[in-house]
């Protein structure tokens, strides 16, 4: 279970909006206790992808690297990765699957015409062949 603060989400629902209608990404802070993950935390990471953001994001090394660096000097552990997906569903597509890190969270937020629609998060298996649905609590 991944469990998001309300001024986490937010701050993603608000990145995922402003952004459209392109795809945005961000990096979600917090603490692990056994299998729930509590997002404190989240802030916006530039979509690096050169191509149409409109259907991808890209997070260049560095960055992740930051925002690990970021959770653990304020005591914190990098949950995982937000992301949006403009004008469709929230779900885990072969390039995210293709792109991810089992030891992260993804949660996926869909964004309609420009406004918040629904979200859920994901967890990629260690051969990224496959993602679970994780259960989200937002704005909690």
């Amino acid at each position: 279970m991944i469990r998001i603060d309300k001024d986490a989400w937010d701050v993603m629902v608000a990145h995922a909006e402003s952004t459209f209608p392109n795809e945005c990404c961000g990096a979600m802070l917090g603490e692990i206790d056994g299998d729930t993950k509590t997002v404190r935390s989240a802030f916006a990471i530039e979509n690096a992808f050169q191509g149409p953001q409109a259907e991808r994001y890209e997070l260049r090394p560095e960055d992740l690297l930051s925002a690990d660096r970021e959770a653990r000097r304020r005591g914190m552990d990098l949950i995982g990765i937000f992301h949006s997906h403009p004008d469709c569903d929230a779900y885990f597509s072969e390039t995210d699957l293709k792109n991810s890190c089992p030891w992260y969270s993804f949660v996926v937020l869909s964004i309609r015409e420009g406004r918040f629609h629904h979200a859920k998060s994901f967890l990629p298996d260690a051969e990224q062949t496959r993602a679970a649905e994780e259960v989200l609590c937002p704005g909690s």
